[in-house]
């Protein structure tokens, strides 16, 4: 069972138990957070917005971290344009704790038929027929 969700205008497949580096979130260390899912896949795949409404992804925050520095270079040549800048992305270790959603209700079975009513206009075309 997996589920695939988006924040931080990013998608991330998760799964119960997982740990991934996201977007920094608004919530405290520790809180539990819930993410908006895009598609459930258990025995049968849930893509519609309806059925979307009843599946819940739940992820606990364990940290707010800073990712790597990464370096910026600009250059023109014949030109002594040089520029450098850094940037060091703000992200929050999620852990995801429940991945659930709620059974569709099942529809009551109709009594079958055995053998099918003939209707009128299929009983006028075979006495046009001559049968």
């Amino acid at each position: 069972m997996y589920a695939i969700v988006k924040t931080g205008g990013k998608q991330y497949r998760v799964e119960r138990g997982q740990r991934l580096l996201v977007e920094r979130l608004a919530a405290a260390e520790g809180s539990d957070v819930q993410l908006e899912p895009l598609m459930y896949r258990s025995e049968e795949a849930v893509f519609d917005k309806a059925g979307l409404k009843d599946v819940k992804v739940t992820a606990k925050v364990v940290a707010h971290v800073r990712g790597e520095k990464l370096r910026v270079f600009k250059f023109k040549p014949k030109r002594g344009y040089k520029r450098r800048n850094g940037h060091r992305q703000d992200l929050t270790q999620i852990e995801v704790t429940d991945i659930s959603a709620k059974a569709p209700a099942k529809a009551s079975k109709a009594k079958a038929v055995d053998a099918p009513a003939e209707t009128p206009k299929a009983s006028k075309e075979k006495a046009a027929d001559g049968s």
